[in-house]
């Protein structure tokens, strides 16, 4: 327990210490919400108009599906590069040396993922009260559950990048290719109605699509469907991949 919170603490401080981290997890997201907000203000739909936004106000759809983007933000940019940086720089094989397990390290960055998850989403949600009018949530402790929920199956997908690439370079521009393929089809960009059929079934693969219908689902009472079972499968699948996968050098 003891080696697991000081990897914590150290992870912590060096993902502060990356500017591309507080700019994914903390600024770009803030920002991207606010110009949707702009554009689409959260007026419903009325009789007669075609239904956008899973016929709700445009900000009560993006805040809870922005809430999964912060988690997605943190976990598939920050994790990958920062477990592929340590392999080039040796960390991971002086950690192994001294009888660090795959578990710690693993652990340790998911600790570090929930943190600044926690702290992002808390900023995001702050900053859009202040300046919108969407829905509350139905139950916070469910919102909090699938909070925690997405946080594990983000962290085991950022965990498996960081696993199989093989330089922190290459694990930064997968994880930002990643991160803004999910941004445009995952439901947190164009409305989901607006896309091509072909775009609406390429969404249909991406982990942050099924996130945000998971937030949607415990924030305002919206059907998930089979999103639960399938972004549960991805995280399960994702673990046991990157711990098989993993490489200390």
């Amino acid at each position: 327990m003891g080696t697991f919170l000081k990897l914590s603490w150290v992870n912590l401080k060096l993902f502060l210490r990356e500017p591309l981290t507080v700019v994914f997890s903390l600024a770009l997201p803030l920002i991207i919400l606010f110009v949707l907000g702009g554009v689409f203000g959260n007026e419903t739909p009325q009789p007669g108009e075609d239904v956008v936004f899973r016929g709700i106000g445009a900000m009560s759809y993006y805040v809870p599906a922005y809430v999964a983007l912060v988690v997605a933000s943190v976990c598939v940019i920050s994790i990958p590069t920062h477990l592929a940086s340590d392999r080039e720089r040796g960390v991971l094989k002086r950690l192994h040396a001294s009888s660090v397990g795959v578990w710690a390290v693993a652990g340790a960055e998911v600790a570090v993922a929930c943190v600044l998850s926690v702290v992002s989403g808390a900023i995001l949600l702050v900053a859009a009260w202040l300046v919108y009018d969407f829905e509350p949530a139905e139950s916070v402790v469910v919102v909090l559950g699938v909070f925690v929920l997405l946080t594990l199956g983000f962290a085991s997908f950022g965990i498996f990048l960081g696993s199989i690439l093989p330089t922190a370079r290459a694990a930064q521009a997968v994880g930002m290719l990643v991160w803004f393929v999910m941004l445009f089809l995952g439901g947190a960009g164009p409305p989901p109605e607006v896309l091509t059929g072909a775009m609406q079934t390429m969404s249909e693969f991406t982990p942050l699509w099924h996130a945000v219908l998971m937030m949607q689902d415990a924030w305002l009472g919206l059907d998930a469907g089979l999103s639960w079972l399938i972004f549960s499968a991805i995280g399960v699948v994702s673990a046991v991949l990157g711990l098989r996968f993993f490489r200390w050098e």
